[in-house]
Formats: C-alpha cells, sequence, structure tokens
C-alpha cells in the first residue's frame, strides 16, 4: 500500500462513521415509528385546527384548506430526538461491549458525544423539544390560556430566548467567539454584538421552523436538505462528530418523511419542528456559517417574511399582501394542490442547499 493511501484511510473511515451513523439513525427511528403512532393513535393525540391568528382574526381561508386535517396525530417529532438519544446512549456504552465482542474497532468509533461539538446542539434539540413537547399536549389537550389550547407566542418566545442567550453567553463567554465569517473575504471581530447576533440566528431558525411545518412533508424536507449540508459543511471543517451528529438528524428526518408525505400519517408538531430550528441555528453557529445558513434555509426567510409583511399590512393598513400566510398557504389558496406546493418547495430547497453547501466548503478560508 502506498502511503498516500494510508493517509487517507482516517478520513475514509470519518466518512463511514457519518455515513453508518445517517443510516442507523433511519433504521432506528422507521423501526420505533410503528410504536409511537400506535400511542398517538390509541390516545388521540391529533392536532385541531386553528380558528384564529395571531392577531386574534379568524382563519377562514386556512381553516376551509386543512378542515380535513383536524385530528391528526402530533408530536411526530418526537421520534427524532428520540432517536438521537438513543443513539447516544448505544454509542457511550452499547457499542463498546458490541465492539469488544466482535473484536472490530470501528462500532467503537461510531461515538458522536463531544463536549466541543455536539453538547451545545444537543443540548438545544433537547429543551427546545421539551418546550414543544408541552405545547403539543396542551394544544391537543385544550389547556392552556391560549385561544384552542397550547402556549401562547410570548411564553415560547421567551423560552427560546433563554435558550438562545444561554448558548450565546457560552459562545462569548467560555469559548471566546467573537467573529462573523464571511465566506471567501475573510473573518471580522464584532466584539459583544456576537451576542444578539448569536439570539437573533436562533429566534429565526426556531420560529421559522415552526412556521413552515404547515404543510405534510414540507418542514421535513426542508430540515433534511438542510441537515445534509452542515453535514457536508461540518466535515470539511474537520468537525466529524458535528457532521455525524447532522447526518444522525438526516437520517431520522428521512424516516419520518416516510410517514410524513402527503397524506400524512402524522405530523411534527412544536417538539420537532421548534427543537430542530433551534438545533439548526446552533449547528450553523458551531460552523461559522451564517451566510451559508442564509442561503440553505432561504425558505424559511420566505416563511417568516411572508408572516411578517402581512401582519404588518394588516396592522398599518388594514389590507392583506397574501391571501393567507406564511406563504405556503397563499399557494394554496391560489389552488395549489398540497404535494404541488411541497414538491416545488423541495426543489427550490434542494438547489438553496447545494449552493448553501458550495459557500459553505470553498468559501471557509
Amino acid at each position: 500500500m502506498q502511503i498516500s493511501q494510508i493517509q487517507t484511510i482516517p478520513e475514509v473511515v470519518n466518512i463511514l462513521k457519518i455515513l453508518f451513523t445517517g443510516i442507523l439513525s433511519f433504521v432506528l427511528a422507521f423501526a420505533i415509528t410503528p410504536l409511537w403512532t400506535k400511542i398517538l393513535y390509541k390516545y388521540k393525540i391529533g392536532i385541531k385546527i386553528k380558528k384564529n391568528s395571531v392577531d386574534g382574526k379568524k382563519l377562514t381561508i386556512v381553516n376551509k384548506l386543512h378542515a380535513k386535517k383536524s385530528g391528526t396525530p402530533t408530536m411526530g417529532g418526537l421520534i427524532i430526538w428520540a432517536t438521537i438519544l438513543i443513539l447516544i446512549f448505544s454509542s457511550e456504552y452499547l457499542f463498546p461491549i458490541v465492539a469488544k465482542w466482535s473484536d472490530t474497532n470501528f462500532i467503537a468509533r461510531l461515538d458522536f458525544l463531544n463536549r466541543a461539538q455536539t453538547w451545545l446542539p444537543l443540548f438545544a434539540l433537547i429543551s427546545a423539544g421539551i418546550l414543544g413537547l408541552f405545547d403539543d399536549i396542551m394544544s391537543t389537550r385544550g389547556w392552556g390560556s391560549n385561544k384552542g389550547g397550547g402556549m401562547r407566542f410570548a411564553m415560547r418566545f421567551w423560552w427560546l430566548f433563554g435558550i438562545a442567550a444561554l448558548g450565546a453567553w457560552w459562545f462569548y463567554s467560555k469559548l471566546g467567539w467573537d467573529k462573523l465569517h464571511i465566506p471567501a473575504v475573510g473573518d471580522f471581530s464584532i466584539g459583544w454584538w456576537y451576542i444578539p447576533l448569536f439570539i437573533f440566528i436562533i429566534l429565526f431558525t426556531a420560529i421559522s421552523s415552526n412556521e413552515t411545518d404547515g404543510l405534510d412533508g414540507l418542514n421535513g424536507g426542508v430540515l433534511l436538505m438542510a441537515f445534509s449540508s452542515f453535514a457536508i459543511i461540518s466535515f470539511a471543517q474537520n468537525r466529524v462528530d458535528l457532521a455525524a451528529f447532522c447526518a444522525a438528524i438526516s437520517g431520522a428526518l428521512l424516516a419520518f418523511l416516510w410517514f410524513n408525505i402527503y397524506p400524512a400519517r402524522f405530523i411534527m408538531g412544536d417538539t420537532g419542528a421548534i427543537s430542530l430550528g433551534t438545533t439548526l441555528g446552533v449547528v450553523a453557529m458551531l460552523n461559522n456559517a451564517i451566510i451559508p445558513l442564509l442561503i440553505i434555509a432561504f425558505i424559511y426567510i420566505m416563511e417568516s417574511g411572508s408572516v411578517v409583511i402581512q401582519l404588518t399590512s394588516k396592522k398599518l393598513f388594514d389590507r392583506k399582501i397574501f391571501l393567507a400566510a406564511p406563504i405556503h398557504h397563499h399557494f394554496e389558496a391560489k389552488g395549489w394542490p398540497e404535494p404541488k406546493v411541497v414538491m416545488r418547495a423541495w426543489i427550490f430547497a434542494i438547489v438553496l442547499a447545494v449552493i448553501g453547501t458550495i459557500v459553505g466548503t470553498i468559501g471557509m478560508d
């Protein structure tokens, strides 16, 4: 074997680790989905179609379009973060035993719990997932002060703000991060402005992910493209464990999508949308990849932007710009079938993911 071939072996092993972690995650999530689905159907943990928008006015168009979805089981997103927890537990305690008995070290290399790379995104995934879980339970049971049940937006916002602020403080004070990277240009020190920027990015991805989760398979597909892109970007930056973490989420999302495509057997719910959006923001910040994030997740900008424009126009001019908001509902109201809206959004997301990945890898220096 030539020396050049020997030097590439560690990279090959790392690539196999990332791919194998994604496959394991897919298989595990696919296996536990029927059990969780059975529980959801048995206890009738289904969604209730909202009757009012955030400004208190009736949602006549959206109600009409989605009336048939009432009762569809929610909290499917729990499968994703539960899969990650099971994988981490297995890689820490079970895989070493298997490696010992099978006389192979590769299975022991699948551990991706890393203090520098994956503790923070794992914290974001679980803490925001618990927030979303509470909100889903309250919504399905009609609990809470919000009309129809569930947490008020302000309560969710401040919970997410607390998670984001803690992460910002950790990055800035403990890790000493204060630089904004512009691909192909360089790093720019922004001092304490890094803290509000970090908070904004986390709130943006968390809230936008929640707003995009309105059609069968829509947000799941967008998130699958995004985390797959950041698995590549993380690997290119030699953050192998973070890349494996992203691959694990991608694998679980792929299994989730198998059951979530139209007509959905269950939906992601806040426990999936909020947690994965929050985690995506943290992963982007760990890679110092804000610009690639804004390209990869440009659909989120469109979704949140349409809501802001709609609410502002209704508040100031008492008129709507879109037939319904977020923008995916606008296309529905125009007569596009739900699968057409989702498929076209996926195509758009794939193109954006490719561009963002190229910018995030080639433009690192």
